[in-house]
């Protein structure tokens, strides 16, 4: 095992990878194996999938965003292909590159470390600037700004309480409808103004972060893409390949949880007239794999992380 593996400080700055090790493991790798990962970030698991490859091994990566474009830029050798796409399109875009099937799949899902550290981005709480949160900000989605600005109350409320899990998600609603009556509300500082009597006191940062959260999936349609993706996961991994998704909040977690389980994302599994079942998948962690006490001293993001990996049965 490389000393890459063993020390999560000799990994990028740009975005430090959470739970390393078991991701690798989890994919199974192969030098000469096919992989892809949909969700590029910061790179920090693309570059350790890349020093495993070898003659054909090859791994296609995804993102959306222009900074991870940039950075993917630095791992480039001939097995490697960036992809400048949402995962969202993932069986096209590897058909596209006659990449299909695959021996691997990773997804870490969420925001990256740099993308959090990026004040004009909007992602965190921490700083001051633009309310914008789109993972593509050269894109036409709504940002969270116009989200804020434009949203009935009622559709506010929905996702406040829906993709914030927040407690007083009415109540937050009325506050901004009200509050930006008297002037749109563009940055963080105003939209932590404009909330403030709806914060609890001595809870504020979880607080802030759940309704950022909120936003964040809104303004991404997170969670529609990551059922589109998953969806296609059978169609692009070979019997036999990994399937490896890391969550960080409740809701993504219960969906990959149910696909996995089930082949679907609400309801019962489906079986046929004799009673069988045909899911794509196999779970190999029937409970999903959190990082140690040693890397979450080292990497705070890796606290609310969950690991689940599955096998594409035969």
């Amino acid at each position: 095992m490389s000393n890459a593996l063993n020390h999560y400080d000799n990994d990028t700055a740009y975005h430090r990878p959470v739970m390393l090790r078991e991701c690798l493991e989890g994919l199974d790798l192969q030098a000469t194996g096919r992989y892809v990962d949909v969700t590029f970030g910061g790179g920090g698991h693309s570059a350790r999938i890349l020093e495993r490859l070898a003659g054909t091994g090859h791994l296609y990566s995804f993102d959306q965003d222009a900074d991870a474009e940039r950075e993917a830029e630095k791992l480039a050798r001939p097995q490697f292909t960036f992809i400048r796409s949402n995962f969202r399109h993932l069986f096209q875009e590897l058909q596209r590159h006659g990449a299909l099937p695959v021996d691997g799949l990773l997804a870490d899902l969420g925001v990256s470390s740099h993308q959090f550290d990026t004040p004009e981005r909007g992602f965190s709480t921490r700083f001051d600037g633009p309310l914008d949160m789109r993972m593509n900000p050269d894109g036409d989605d709504a940002s969270a700004a116009d989200i804020i600005n434009e949203y009935s109350e009622a559709d506010l409320h929905r996702i406040f309480g829906m993709y914030g899990e927040v407690t007083n998600a009415r109540t937050l609603a009325a506050t901004v409808v009200a509050a930006r009556r008297g002037q749109s509300i563009s940055t963080i500082a105003g939209l932590k103004k404009a909330i403030a009597p709806c914060t609890p006191r001595g809870k504020e940062n979880k607080y802030l972060a759940q309704v950022f959260q909120a936003l964040r999936i809104e303004a991404n349609d997170e969670m529609t893409a990551l059922q589109e993706m998953l969806e296609q996961t059978a169609q692009v991994l070979r019997p036999g390949g990994r399937l490896v998704v890391m969550s960080y909040h409740s809701l993504e977690d219960r969906l990959v949880k149910n696909f996995i389980a089930k082949g679907k994302f609400f309801g019962e599994v489906d079986k046929d007239l004799f009673g069988r079942t045909n899911v794509p998948f196999e779970a190999l962690t029937r409970k999903p794999v959190e990082a140690s006490e040693e890397e979450i001293a080292l990497n705070s993001r890796a606290r609310s992380a969950k690991l689940r990996i599955a096998i594409r049965k035969e």
